[in-house]
């Protein structure tokens, strides 16, 4: 017996080993799946469904309230969460193209919301629990095209972690039992170096991480900006590192190989962080300075892309970077390469066998070769008429990409642009989609949505 447990012991510990280190895997854990990749490879995925007609529709669950955060997925169970105002239904304004975008005072006067975390089952869609993890009104305010519910949970299938900023970061088991949480104060994020600090916060965006025990979660705030590691069972700081920096909305990616490292997004501090204590290892200065995408890792190069005032770069930077970059590749071998002018404002970009897409919110599909820059292909997704901020991601060799207007498009992968579908949700489309088994779970303004193929 003792040695049956053993063994049972070493097959569970391969198996979260292998869920953690195979994109393939059927668990979708945190934002953009495992290692920000989003990408879920083995199985079938439909490139073509009918939310109308229910064609590759397995179930459409109503979710109430507003939120961006994306669904994540583990075994058997999807979470979302959501924030759910009282007396009035949440507006959403200030979309791609629209009368008014680009507009950046926040939204006035909004009551009390209820704050929760929603587990539902993966086969059918059916809600197997709700917990609020606070009600109140919001201690800061948001953007009109953002939402008090943006941060994507992390689970490692021991727990669920639900960030609402402000509002306090909140850990769960799979049961639903409450057990820890954390109030960071008031975080407020909005317009970098804006004189009016109160009219023109655009609210938490980051998502935490979940990795070896530990909770990471960065901060970035008109403020005293840190970046910490939480231990998963207590809440309590393992080490926080404070960051001269501004307001960011970039999820933070763990990098578990070779060269282990936290890795950040920013503007005035971008770079990688010691997994153990939080020892700065790296940093690069600029780009543009309202950071939204996640750094992605792949073949060794660490991607990182933003946009917005006078520079939108995209760059490729080696893991084993060390110390302050030089912002030219031709100063510094440890930037492999750099394209100044074409960065993406919101979307994280997506690395696939040695090709790198970024799509802009404007809706311009870019691929480049990952290993030196060079493009591959630039072509518009769509006619136009629909922004992007949802980020990509890529299962059975194919790009899915949402539209904010509702629509899903579907583009083949490789170095050739084909256009294969659009697949019309009729609902506002803001955040990104989790794949988990060949299904795909989309978010609309107001249900979750899952397609896979019809047997």
């Amino acid at each position: 017996m003792r040695r049956l447990t053993t063994l049972l012991c070493l097959l569970t510990a391969s198996a979260a080993s292998s869920q953690e280190s195979n994109p393939g895997a059927h668990n979708w854990p945190q934002f953009r799946g495992t290692r920000a990749l989003g990408i879920a490879e083995g199985d079938s995925v439909p490139a073509e469904w009918d939310v109308a007609t229910d064609k590759n529709v397995a179930w459409k669950t109503p979710i109430p309230g507003m939120a961006h955060s994306s669904p994540i997925v583990w075994g058997d169970r999807v979470f979302v969460t959501t924030a759910v105002r009282r007396d009035a239904e949440s507006e959403l304004s200030s979309l791609y193209g629209s009368r008014g975008y680009g507009a950046g005072d926040s939204v006035p006067n909004e009551s009390e919301h209820q704050f929760a975390l929603l587990c539902l089952d993966k086969n059918t869609g059916e809600v197997l629990w709700t917990r609020t993890a606070h009600e109140g009104v919001p201690r800061i305010k948001r953007h009109p095209k953002s939402s008090h519910a943006n941060p994507t949970p992390a689970t490692d299938g021991k727990r669920v972690v639900a960030y609402f900023g402000s509002e306090g970061l909140y850990s769960y088991d799979l049961s639903g039992e409450l057990q820890w949480k954390r109030d960071f104060g008031v975080l407020n994020v909005g317009a970098p170096d804006h004189p009016d600090k109160e009219d023109f916060q655009w609210g938490v965006a980051s998502s935490p991480v979940l990795h070896d025990d530990r909770v990471f979660v960065q901060c970035d705030q008109e403020g005293r900006s840190f970046v910490a590691a939480l231990d998963a069972n207590t809440g309590e700081d393992l080490w926080r590192v404070e960051r001269e920096e501004d307001s960011t909305w970039s999820t933070p990616t763990v990098h578990a190989g070779e060269h282990p490292q936290l890795i950040i997004n920013g503007y005035k501090h971008i770079g990688g962080y010691d997994l153990r204590d939080g020892e700065e290892l790296w940093k690069l200065v600029g780009g543009g300075d309202v950071p939204i995408p996640t750094p992605v890792v792949a073949d060794g190069l660490v991607f990182l892309t933003s946009a917005h005032g006078r520079s939108r770069p995209v760059r490729a930077v080696r893991v084993q970077a060390r110390g302050l970059l030089n912002d030219d590749p031709d100063q510094d071998p440890n930037l492999v390469w750099q394209n100044s002018r074409r960065g993406i404002y919101t979307q994280t970009p997506l690395v696939h066998d040695g090709l790198l897409y970024c799509c802009s919110d404007g809706g311009v599909l870019s691929c480049y070769e990952a290993d030196s820059g060079t493009e591959v292909y630039r072509q518009r997704v769509g006619a136009g008429a629909t922004g992007f901020s949802g980020s990509p991601v890529l299962a059975d060799g194919k790009l899915f990409l949402s539209g904010e207007s509702g629509q899903i498009f579907v583009i083949r992968a490789g170095r050739e642009f084909e256009e294969i579908a659009t697949n019309e949700m009729a609902e506002t489309c803001m955040a990104t989609p989790a794949i988990s088994a060949g299904t795909l779970f989309i978010r609309t303004r107001n249900h979750l949505v899952a397609v896979r193929e019809e047997k």
